[in-house]
C-alpha cells in the first residue's frame, strides 16, 4: 500500500497513553458519582472521542457529560499528559517514512492543543507536517471531521494517494467516510475483529509489519 500522505492516529498507534488516559477519566467520573478501581475498564475510552464515550457507555445526561470533560482536561492537562509512553520503534518507522518521502500527518480524536504538546514532549513533531486534531469546543470530535480537515488544511485533493492509519475502529470508518484507505495495526486497543469488521483495507500485528506495508 505505496501512498503519498499518510494520516496517523496518536493513542494507541503512536503512544501508549493508558495510564493518562483512564486516570484522567477515573478522576472525571469520580464527579458525577461513578466510581471505577479497575482502570482497564477504561481502556474502551481510548481512540473514541471522548464525549461520545462518557455518553454511549457510561449514559450520561448532558450537564454530567459536560462535568466530566472539564474534570477530565482538568487532570489530564496538568497530570495524566505525559503518563504516556512511545511504542518502542515507532522513531525508527517514523524515521523511514520520512526519508521514503513520505508526508506523515497527525490526526487525532484528542483535542489539538494537547496532541501538539505530546508530540513535541516525545520529540516526534519533527516528523510531521502538520498535527490536526479535535477543538476543544467539540464541534470538530469524530474521526471523520478530523481527517476531512487534515486533507482540506493540507490542500489534498487525491485521495488514491492517502491512508489512514489507527487502532480503533473508528479510524477505519473515517477513513471509509472520507474515501480514503486504512491499515489497522494490532499493538494498540483494537481487536482484529473490530477493524476487520470495520473494513481495514490492511492490518499490521505490530511496527515491522505496518512498515513492510507502507514502504516495503
Amino acid at each position: 500500500m505505496i501512498k503519498k500522505y499518510m494520516l496517523f492516529d496518536l493513542d494507541g498507534t503512536l503512544t501508549d497513553s493508558k495510564e493518562g488516559i483512564t486516570k484522567s477519566l477515573q478522576y472525571a467520573l469520580r464527579y458525577v458519582g461513578i466510581e471505577v478501581e479497575n482502570l482497564d475498564v477504561l481502556d474502551r475510552h481510548i481512540g473514541p472521542p471522548l464525549v461520545d464515550g462518557l455518553r454511549e457507555i457510561w449514559g450520561l445526561e448532558e450537564e454530567q457529560v459536560q462535568e466530566a470533560v472539564t474534570r477530565y482536561r482538568e487532570y489530564f492537562k496538568d497530570k495524566g499528559i505525559f503518563l504516556n509512553a512511545k511504542y518502542k520503534g515507532i522513531d525508527s518507522l517514523l524515521e523511514a517514512l520520512v526519508k521514503a518521502d513520505k508526508t506523515l500527518i497527525l490526526a487525532t480524536s484528542k483535542p489539538e492543543e494537547f496532541a501538539r504538546k505530546i508530540l513535541a514532549h516525545f520529540d516526534l513533531d519533527r516528523y510531521f507536517e502538520d498535527i490536526c486534531g479535535a477543538t476543544m469546543d467539540d464541534t470538530r470530535r469524530k474521526k471523520t471531521d478530523i481527517i476531512a480537515y487534515a486533507l482540506m488544511k493540507n490542500g489534498i485533493r487525491d485521495k488514491e494517494q492517502v491512508v489512514m492509519i489507527g487502532d480503533r475502529f473508528h479510524d477505519i470508518i473515517g477513513a471509509k467516510e472520507n474515501g480514503i484507505s486504512s491499515i489497522g495495526v494490532l499493538y494498540g486497543y483494537g481487536s482484529k475483529e473490530e477493524l476487520t469488521e470495520a473494513g481495514a483495507d490492511a492490518i499490521a500485528g505490530d511496527l515491522a509489519e505496518l512498515k513492510e506495508i507502507l514502504i516495503g
